[in-house]
């Protein structure tokens, strides 16, 4: 019989498309790793490259393994575990230019649903990896029926970050008040960019939410990715993997 199912943390974490969410996403599952939890990284974008780095390969998509096996369809054929014991996901996404993304991530969830991942993995935190550029139907899925309850807003400090930051804090707000997950900060990823801080730090106010973590920009982000590794596992004793680390204590101490 199983028991104590339910993940102590289920973690959203949202951002406009090429922000770095899914590098961000995966170091935190990396870091929380190493504290020795259990972690579940569901990627929640079309282009399913969420856990590349944690697995070190392309896990193959909930949507083209259903496509394939159809009613044969085993947890085992899209759940893979990477770097630490991370168990990686991938949703994926319809063919290019045919079909609908949003749905696409519905029927994904609906299926892991009925096979009973997170009751047979019983993971101690989820993290759902989630493009932000568009909050509706599927995309917004982790934030209600119950899968997440935490979100995190992934941000640099450029305008249309910041726009789309706002939009996603709408969304979140609009649920909220449905008794859904709830807007635990923004962090920021810089891009160097003149007066950026300055552009978040205004910005807050408007999207409202505060600064939950600010990460600077590092080249090791890109030594590591060309090796297919995640920041703590390639340069474990960097500055960089110390704030993937902060970050992870900060998360679990919410």
């Amino acid at each position: 019989m199983i028991t104590n199912t339910k993940p102590i943390k289920r973690i959203a974490i949202y951002g406009k498309g090429g922000i770095g969410k899914s590098t961000i996403s995966a170091n935190l599952s990396a870091a929380l790793s190493e504290r020795g939890l259990k972690v579940m990284q569901i990627g929640c974008d079309p282009k399913a490259d969420s856990t590349m780095y944690l697995a070190r390969e392309k896990v193959p998509t909930v949507l083209n393994v259903l496509k394939e096996k159809k009613n044969a369809i085993q947890l085992s054929d899209f759940v893979k575990e990477g770097f630490n014991g991370v168990l990686c996901v991938e949703v994926g996404g319809p063919t290019p230019g045919v079909g609908c993304a949003g749905q696409g991530i519905i029927a994904a969830f609906q299926q892991m649903k009925k096979l009973n991942a997170i009751e047979t993995y019983q993971p101690d935190v989820v993290i759902y990896d989630v493009l932000g550029d568009v909050v509706c139907g599927g995309f917004a899925v982790p934030l209600r029926d119950g899968y997440a309850e935490d979100v995190y807003i992934i941000s640099s400090g450029e305008r249309m970050s910041l726009y789309a930051a706002y939009n996603i804090s709408r969304a979140v707000q609009n649920f909220r008040s449905r008794g859904y997950a709830t807007l635990k900060g923004l962090i920021f990823n810089s891009k160097g960019g003149e007066n950026e801080v300055q552009r978040v730090h205004e910005a807050l106010e408007e999207i409202g939410t505060n600064l939950f973590h600010k990460f600077p920009r590092d080249p090791v982000v890109q030594q590591c990715e060309k090796e297919k590794k995640t920041v703590i596992e390639g340069a474990p004793n960097s500055k960089l993997a110390n704030e993937y680390r902060e970050l992870a204590r900060k998360v679990m101490e919410q």
